[in-house]
């Protein structure tokens, strides 16, 4: 076997990954600029992306990820799709912080050159969802499907939530929604492991038809909350005058987990109407 055959296309945007997830961790910590807690999910992100990618191409490189005990393809499937996830909001998160306000000299160029790779990365990782995405008609993991997606999708969007949930009032209204987010991120990560773990086909269910069952139930359960979150939310913060004794504002985090719960609320109408098509409208070749 020729040296070409090792160094695909996909191995050749995994070295630039590496790349650029080292450059961005090397620069900030150079000028130790990821005091708070947005920094260290920065650093966390790009530590993350760096060692895993590693690990992935020298397991891939070697061929001994044939002898891992897990699905590979539906873990490479989810790792792309999540590092596309955390990088995106670092790459937007970090420089909000950090390069606000205006700032000069060294400090300030590493921080900017580090966003710059950052977002880079990124778009490294998002071009491999696009490449090893699973296309109409092929044989391949669930996670690499548009469904196997959205789930990391949407247990990433539910985990950023349940980040930034504050103490809420004991109201029945507001502990919904918290029981709704919480439930459908632990159904829809215990998804991902029994996939990625080669498990579900030992289990003794019809994967898909349950997956949809449970898509409509999320659906339901989340077009509830989209009614109620902000409803209750905001009869209790109307506005953002009860922001000034606070570092960060309960308005503006009401409104950011709105936004983010019709988005998932989007993903999972999508990923039911997906599974529809998959299940009942796909013509054995």
């Amino acid at each position: 076997m020729g040296i070409r055959s090792y160094f695909t296309p996909l191995v050749i945007l995994r070295f630039f990954q590496i790349f650029f997830s080292c450059t961005a961790l090397s620069l900030v910590a150079s000028v130790q600029m990821y005091h708070n807690q947005y920094g260290a999910w920065s650093m966390f992100t790009w530590i993350m992306c760096f060692v895993i990618t590693i690990l992935i191409v020298v397991l891939e490189l070697t061929g001994f990820y044939s002898k891992v005990p897990i699905s590979w393809e539906d873990f490479t499937s989810a790792f792309s799709m999540l590092a596309s996830l955390m990088l995106f909001t670092t790459s937007i998160m970090y420089p909000s912080i950090f390069l606000s306000g205006g700032c000069s000299g060294h400090s300030c160029a590493c921080r900017g050159a580090a966003t710059a790779m950052s977002i880079l990365c990124f778009f490294a990782y998002a071009i491999e969802v696009g490449l090893t995405r699973a296309k109409p008609g092929e044989i391949s993991g669930f996670l690499s499907t548009v469904p196997g997606l959205l789930k990391v999708f949407e247990a990433y969007v539910a985990c950023i939530i349940l980040s930034l949930l504050i103490p809420v009032s004991p109201d029945g209204g507001l502990q919904w929604c918290v029981a709704v987010y919480s439930i459908c991120f632990i159904i829809t990560t215990i998804i991902i492991i029994l996939t990625i773990g080669r498990l579900l086909p030992k289990l003794p269910i019809n994967f898909e038809k349950i997956l949809i069952g449970y898509n409509i139930l999320a659906v339901a359960m989340y077009i509830t909350v989209a009614v109620i979150w902000p409803y209750y939310f905001f009869k209790y913060a109307p506005n953002r005058d009860l922001c000034r004794p606070y570092y960060v504002c309960p308005w503006d985090i009401g409104v950011g987990i709105t936004i983010l719960t019709y988005i998932n609320l989007v993903a999972y109408i999508v990923d039911t109407v997906y599974s529809f098509r998959m299940v009942f409208f796909t013509v054995p070749a």
